[in-house]
């Protein structure tokens, strides 16, 4: 791939402790929210740096977490659509379409029977409504799974056929998982440290500058997710145009 971009890291100071975090790209959701937390918390835990060098880390800290805050807010005031409704198996008592609905989601995501030629006819149908004759001119990319293989078996075939279906194009070989790197993740409560895996992915950069996005996940809980992919491809000159997930989860069921 012309122009990749693997991304890069920044290292971040807590309790003197460094925190994993990459920078400029797309990373997991619990390592989002940690480092956002940890940001908003930086005044909370002095270090034995001089006291204006502590003051001056205290104020980037805070600058990058009011940065990180509008960039998801803008990512998630564009148009979301969702297929089904997604309650995960605590929620009991749910009805019959409710759990067909979960089964879908599942066997898509684990890519079995065929599922995902049901959620391409889904999604073509859908792309094809709001999209209109621009739809040629728009590429669709999916938000990586956890790993390479998942990815591949995930959302290979079923972007291929979204993008047969529509004539949409297919952004899927333009982004790849190449592995993963360890993270130190503090907890809140308790102050004690974890090492936790964060995702490292490659992005062909040169494919997405100038060209408008349409960004699919499987399942959009809070959307920070799919709100950090978002923003990553717009620093590469792309632009988001909105998202559309096969689920939402909901935790109150009505029938």
């Amino acid at each position: 791939m012309s122009g990749i971009r693997q991304i890069g890291h920044l290292w971040m100071l807590s309790k003197n402790l460094p925190l994993y975090v990459p920078y400029r790209a797309y990373f997991s959701l619990p390592i989002c929210l940690n480092a956002f937390q940890l940001l908003c918390m930086a005044e909370k835990y002095p270090s034995d740096k001089p006291k204006g060098s502590e003051k001056r880390e205290i104020n980037n800290s805070k600058t990058m977490a009011k940065v990180i805050d509008e960039s998801i807010k803008k990512q998630l005031s564009k148009r979301m659509d969702f297929f089904l409704k997604y309650f995960p198996v605590r929620v009991r008592n749910v009805g019959e379409d409710a759990v067909e609905a979960r089964q879908l989601i599942w066997a898509f995501k684990d890519a079995r029977d065929n599922a995902f030629e049901k959620v391409a006819q889904m999604t073509a149908t859908h792309l094809i409504k709001i999209c209109g004759e621009k739809i040629k001119d728009i590429v669709f990319v999916c938000v990586p799974a956890s790993t390479q293989d998942k990815n591949e078996s995930r959302y290979k075939a079923f972007c291929n056929r979204v993008s047969e279906l529509c004539g949409i194009l297919n952004g899927y070989a333009h982004v790849s998982v190449s592995g993963e790197r360890l993270a130190v993740h503090e907890h809140r409560k308790d102050k004690e440290k974890t090492l936790v895996k964060t995702q490292v992915i490659e992005f062909d950069e040169d494919f997405f500058k100038g060209k408008d996005i349409y960004v699919f996940d499987d399942v959009v809980t809070t959307g920070a997710s799919y709100a950090l992919f978002a923003n990553q491809l717009e620093t590469f000159g792309g632009n988001v145009l909105g998202g559309l997930f096969l689920g939402r989860t909901h935790y109150k069921y009505k029938k």
